[in-house]
């Protein structure tokens, strides 16, 4: 069955549940999750440190397995990895020994492209991400933000229908990080791809998203889901913006 454009990303989380061990006590991290990320959506999730954020998000790249309930990507049970989804870590972990050009191609390669066709597919993605001029150069070579770059790029290369991150900024400093932030929300815009980003920033996940879903830390609590209704491109010192942030804040009990 082939799935209209418009249905294609779209990820459904039904009744999911997962628990940890510490020290031979059960620790519940999500309790009957329900969700729908909607095709094309940019959803970021923020939450406490230990509210299941990046567990989430492993839960739906295929990497961890639930306890219980049901991940659906375009009305398929998620089973494991999958090409309709790509990840992107805070350490771009790319290949000391391929450069810039064949660390994008590399995926295409391991499925079946040659690696005269991947480079022509991977100079695209190059150019998208601003690398341009850099394809010959090593990651030894390569400043922070222009390593995660490549690794943007790389994940993007193979076409995923869903691009999940996990704090994929968060190493970098101030400026570049604002930079990046810029450049995922062109890319996001320009890809048309359902995005979900984990972070801990919450002006960076009001900079990007469409929707904010804030996990509990506390047991018995309930997720939250706030509609991000701004412009784009989103200015930071707008008085909207200003406010969002200072609303975001409060929920958090940190205004």
């Amino acid at each position: 069955m082939i799935l209209p454009s418009s249905l294609r990303g779209e990820v459904t989380v039904r009744h999911l549940s997962k628990t940890f061990t510490l020290n031979g006590e059960p620790l519940p991290v999500l309790k009957d999750l329900n969700l729908t990320i909607r095709s094309g959506e940019s959803l970021a999730i923020v939450g406490a440190s230990g509210s299941g954020k990046t567990t989430l998000l492993r839960i739906l790249a295929g990497l961890e397995k639930a306890d219980g309930g049901d991940v659906l990507i375009d009305g398929r049970r998620v089973r494991g990895v999958g090409t309709d989804r790509a990840v992107i870590f805070q350490e771009p972990r790319l290949l000391p020994w391929l450069t810039v050009i064949d660390n994008i191609g590399f995926g295409l390669e391991t499925r079946g492209l040659s690696r005269e066709d991947a480079r022509y597919v991977a100079q695209r993605y190059v150019n998208l991400v601003g690398l341009k001029g850099f394809e010959a150069a090593y990651p030894r070579q390569l400043s922070g933000g222009m390593a995660q770059r490549v690794g943007i790029a790389r994940a993007l290369a193979v076409q995923p229908e869903i691009l999940l991150l996990d704090e994929p900024l968060g190493a970098l400093d101030a400026m570049t990080k604002i930079a990046m932030q810029q450049e995922l929300a062109r890319i996001w815009k320009d890809e048309d791809v359902t995005t979900v980003l984990v972070t801990h920033d919450l002006e960076e996940a009001i900079f990007l998203a469409d929707r904010i879903l804030i996990l509990p830390r506390e047991k018995g609590g309930e997720p939250r889901l706030i509609d991000i209704d701004l412009p784009r491109p989103r200015d930071r010192s707008a008085a909207a913006f200003v406010k969002q942030r200072e609303e975001l804040l409060g929920l958090f009990g940190l205004h």
